[in-house]
């Protein structure tokens, strides 16, 4: 299953991240951010061998994922990340373009505002979806050129970005202005993941196949 190499990019990246998540979230969280993510990306792993012997599709490998994240990741992440990927499972066709991709994230950002009733602007990792799905939804009219370059950059600096803004929601928001300065981890690890997937579709486009 082609799509198989760029789950486990997208997961191993969580791993080897997991000491700067830590970090990130010792700062303005409970520290657990970046266990926790590991915690869902080997539990993953360790049944993707299965999935694939099931021959799931993507998208019911997406939803299986967002299953087990929901099970086995501690915290608000999980039901996030969770909630993301069921809804990704829901929205994204087999064969899906920029504009396909812009629309299944605005439906997870409709999905996550519902959840945490958090907004663009609140330091979360909605302040790296927004601009993703800004981005590609101006693809689907004109691609350009390098847009794995861009969407991969766009992910990152967006992550970055949030060290500027007010916390609104979760723990951080108990810091005021503490938490200025500081990345939000659940950012950051949104933009680790959708790095890794520009990286593998760099490698082999037909990877998500």
């Amino acid at each position: 299953m082609p799509h198989s190499a760029m789950i486990l990019a997208a997961t191993q990246v969580l791993i080897e991240h997991v000491e700067e998540l830590t970090q990130l979230d010792q700062a303005i969280g409970d520290g657990d951010h970046g266990l926790n993510m590991k915690r869902g990306a080997l539990a993953i792993q360790a049944r993707l061998p299965e999935w694939q012997a099931q021959g799931k599709s993507f998208a019911d490998t997406l939803k299986a994922m967002g299953m087990t994240c929901m099970s086995t990741i501690g915290g608000s992440s999980g039901p996030v990340f969770g909630t993301l990927l069921v809804t990704l499972s829901r929205e994204l066709p087999t064969s899906p373009g920029p504009g396909d991709v812009s629309r299944a994230i605005q439906a997870g950002i409709a999905a996550l505002t519902r959840l945490g009733k958090a907004e663009v602007g609140q330091k979360t990792l909605l302040d790296v979806l927004d601009p993703l799905q800004r981005l590609l939804g101006q693809a689907e009219a004109d691609p350009g050129t390098d847009l794995l370059a861009r969407t991969r950059r766009c992910a990152l600096d967006a992550a970055q970005a949030t060290a500027a803004m007010d916390a609104i929601k979760g723990r951080a928001s108990f810091l005021g202005d503490r938490a200025l300065g500081h990345v939000d981890p659940g950012s950051r690890s949104m933009a680790l993941i959708v790095a890794s997937i520009c990286d593998s579709l760099s490698v082999d486009p037909g990877a998500a196949a």
